[in-house]
């Protein structure tokens, strides 16, 4: 195995790809390891966005404080991940920061890199809520061309109150 995409964001999902990762029969060449803004957060309303809607939200958030917090967040986010990743070998580690809707975003950059495999979390959302808001993995799963390995949160996901504490300390909690 050459290359491994690994999507990350600020969920206990995601932080289970640290053990999955690290568990690895034998450790890729190189690791893209990417995170897609999400300027809607996980509003039902941006998940129906088309392109030229999202190209004019974009462009209307271009320097505003709001893409400075979204652009913040990434930043943390991946300087979490690449550390740990960084911890676990000498693995050159290439970060990138997507916007728009993460399957098709996870799709795109998997195929522009040629990574021959993709590693997401799973936050264990309940049938109901995936029924009405879609779930991540499974698209990834079925749109990539190539193959899908799932880390599932010990815990089930990440529960409000630990979306509450923030990423820092969620992490730092482990």
């Amino acid at each position: 195995m050459k290359k491994v995409l690994i999507a990350v964001d600020d969920t206990m999902g995601s932080k289970a790809i640290l053990s999955v990762y690290n568990n690895l029969v034998r450790r890729p060449e190189s690791v893209v390891l990417l995170h897609v803004q999400r300027p809607g957060g996980k509003s039902l309303m941006y998940e129906m966005l088309g392109e030229a809607e999202m190209s004019t939200l974009k462009e209307s958030l271009e320097g505003s404080e709001h893409q400075a917090r979204l652009d913040e967040q990434a930043y943390e986010i991946l300087s979490f991940y690449k550390k740990e990743l960084e911890d676990g070998g000498l693995v050159p580690i290439k970060t990138v920061i997507r916007w728009g809707h993460p399957v098709d975003e996870i799709v795109k950059v998997a195929s522009e890199e040629n990574a021959d495999l993709i590693i997401v979390g799973c936050n264990g959302k309940s049938k109901l809520h995936k029924l009405v808001s879609g779930c991540v993995t499974r698209d990834v799963e079925k749109s990539s061309g190539v193959p899908v390995l799932v880390a599932k949160a010990k815990t089930g996901g990440c529960s409000k109150g630990e979306k509450a504490l923030g990423l820092r300390e969620a992490y730092n909690a482990r």
